[in-house]
């Protein structure tokens, strides 16, 4: 079986306050995008010597880590605490979505990892289930459950459904090659409420998102990385209605009238980058 876990983007984050398990309460509008990685899963032969229970592959992108501490391992480990005759997998994840680059790539993997194995092995367990499930995984997680455009809180997992349609306009990504690790994008943050929440923003037009929608992390990352501030500035340059950067990461979006394929290709022909329709 084979599914194909999604991105996200942040339309907006705000790091609202610092709590005290020393996690950060956040304000922020996730929002699916058709930007992918495939998971497959084959059951596990009885005579297949091997000494783990989820056997993981991970091509086309690299992973830093073990491949038994990935949140898809971790998912199927979390489900096999309560179903414990969940058999042993060969599974395989072919990276699309560019890693520690904020648009929740491996929180995606997990949350549909567990979504196959539910339908896989009729496990019956209903969306509510899921998404609780999913929390524990990471706080991203939880969104790809159900992977509509949401208002968040918490710290990502306090999920409200809102009606966005992006439809019609042309996403444009570049991810350039400097990974952000989330504790080193929280280091120098400075919690604090902003002056318009992002969901009563992003319910006005694009046109009006460049001046109001804000992602907290800019600063302090583009203070240590002036290349993806030089990104974000060329995509405006380039003819993005609104540009930003995507979570706590270093994937750089534009929102374009027009198809932005060929000009992405043409001035970031080094970095991974990326366009769809929406």
């Amino acid at each position: 079986m084979t599914v194909f876990p999604i991105a996200k983007l942040n339309l907006g984050l705000n790091v609202v306050e610092k709590r005290p398990d020393s996690y950060h309460n956040l304000e922020t509008v996730f929002y699916p995008v058709p930007l992918t990685d495939a998971l497959e899963v084959h059951t596990m032969d009885e005579g297949f010597p091997s000494d783990v229970a989820c056997d993981l592959k991970v091509t086309n992108l690299h992973i830093e880590g073990d491949e038994q501490s990935n949140l898809v391992v971790r998912a199927y480990q979390l489900l096999k605490q309560d179903f414990p005759t969940l058999p042993r997998l060969h599974v395989h994840l072919w990276k699309g979505i560019p890693t520690q680059a904020g648009m929740g790539g491996g929180s995606s993997d997990a949350a549909y990892m567990l979504r196959l194995l539910n339908d896989l092995f009729a496990l019956q367990l209903t969306q509510e289930q899921l998404v609780s499930y999913a929390a524990r995984l990471g706080a991203d997680c939880a969104f790809f459950i159900h992977a509509v455009p949401c208002y968040a809180e918490g710290i990502g997992e306090r999920l409200e459904p809102i009606a966005l349609d992006l439809g019609g306009w042309h996403l444009g990504v570049v991810r350039p090659d400097i990974p952000v690790p989330t504790r080193e994008a929280f280091s120098r943050i400075r919690p604090h409420r902003p002056q318009m929440n992002c969901r009563e923003i992003v319910g006005q037009p694009v046109e009006t998102w460049r001046m109001t929608l804000v992602n907290d992390f800019e600063d302090s990352v583009f203070a240590l990385h002036p290349e993806l501030g030089h990104v974000k500035a060329h995509l405006y340059d380039l003819g993005a209605t609104y540009a930003a950067m995507s979570g706590s990461g270093s994937a750089l979006f534009g929102l374009f009238r027009e198809s932005p394929t060929a000009l992405l290709r043409r001035e970031f022909p080094h970095m991974f980058s990326a366009s769809f329709k929406l």
